[in-house]
């Protein structure tokens, strides 16, 4: 049995994550810590969840070090920065959850979030954790850093196309909108009942962090650097991402292309693309670590639309990590992870 500790458990991502662990047939939860909550039941804040007669832990890096083998930090980021170096000091295998080492160029980090990076060396040794595209590299990682919610979704719907060349670089929108979960467990006012209910916003326009994740996983695929257009938006239900992506497509592309590009995902557990024309829903994934991807030409403006669905607390977040300590340590990439969309 992987002995697994979670560092951050009381926030959405973090008690999500404890569920998805909790049903894996091959962990052992050893620790779930709070810096707030230490010494309370996790039951105490989320009833009914199956880690309730959980005694919340302190902080304590080399005790729950000692006892894991694998630690994944739901942090904020920074904190999760230094929670992440110290436990680099031991012999175990580290799921980060913050944007703290999902990039290749320290200056990037630094410049879209503000702060200033701790280590630069760890940040190099970090493997981005997108399952699909980097799991041999995740399977030798010692530092797997968990992909964002809205960069999962886009990255995975972008990723053939600009690999097989069909799309113009310099034409990608995307059109992005998230449940609440997505803004954590923290108070904030813009996230209040009466602020979200019954309404719908774009926000942190033209400066969403994870417009910097995007460009630089996709400028890989297209090798060469890409800019694109990100909107967030908030909606008013708890989870759940759906984007809606435009891109012109190059001269000539066919359907049989697009078609072909996206054969790239056919053996993948967690991926489906849908025939073209059919379009996903949010509540096809709701529960699940899926991503769902539907696709057609608009043939009067050569534009290609893109509309990919996931849970941003599962595959944008929980679901994907644990799909990662599968890789990571040999397991089947599925273990834990096979239930379906609640649909309902």
């Amino acid at each position: 049995m992987i002995k697994a500790s979670v560092i951050g458990a009381t926030g959405y991502v973090g008690a999500e994550l404890a569920r998805l662990l909790h049903g894996h047939p091959g962990v052992e939860i050893v620790s779930l810590s709070s810096k707030n909550y230490a010494g309370q039941k996790f039951g105490e804040l989320y009833p009914g969840h199956p880690c309730g007669s959980f005694v919340l832990d302190t902080i304590d890096i080399p005790n729950i070090a000692q006892k894991s083998d694998v630690v994944f930090t739901a942090l904020p980021h920074g904190a999760s920065c230094e929670t992440v170096i110290e436990l680099d000091k031991f012999d175990i295998r580290i799921i980060d959850m913050s944007g703290d080492f999902r990039y290749d160029d320290i200056n990037i980090y630094e410049k879209w979030y503000g702060v200033e990076h701790k280590s630069e060396k760890l940040l190099k040794e970090a493997v981005y954790g997108l399952s699909e595209l980097y799991r041999e590299q995740i399977a030798g990682a010692k530092i797997t850093a968990n992909p964002g919610c809205y960069t999962t979704c886009a990255i995975l719907s972008l990723y053939p196309l600009l690999e097989n060349n069909l799309i113009e670089i310099g034409s990608i929108v995307i059109d992005a909108k998230s449940g609440v979960t997505g803004a954590g467990r923290g108070l904030s006012e813009a996230v209040h009942f009466c602020e979200v209910d019954e309404s719908f916003k774009a926000y942190k326009v033209t400066g969403h962090r994870h417009t910097s994740e995007i460009e630089q996983e996709l400028g890989k695929a297209a090798n060469e650097d890409i800019i694109v257009d990100f909107t967030p938006h908030l909606l008013p239900i708890k989870r759940g991402i759906l984007e809606t992506i435009y891109a012109k497509h190059k001269s000539g592309v066919t359907d049989e292309e697009i078609a072909s590009a996206y054969a790239k995902y056919s053996s993948e557990p967690f991926v489906t693309v849908l025939e073209k024309g059919k379009m996903p829903e949010i509540k096809s994934v709701t529960g699940s670590n899926s991503v769902i991807c539907g696709y057609t030409i608009n043939k009067r403006t050569n534009s290609l639309i893109v509309v990919s669905v996931i849970d941003n607390l599962i595959k944008g977040a929980g679901g994907q990590a644990v799909q990662n300590m599968n890789i990571m340590f040999g397991l089947d990439e599925s273990a834990g992870l096979c239930a379906g969309a609640w649909y309902l």
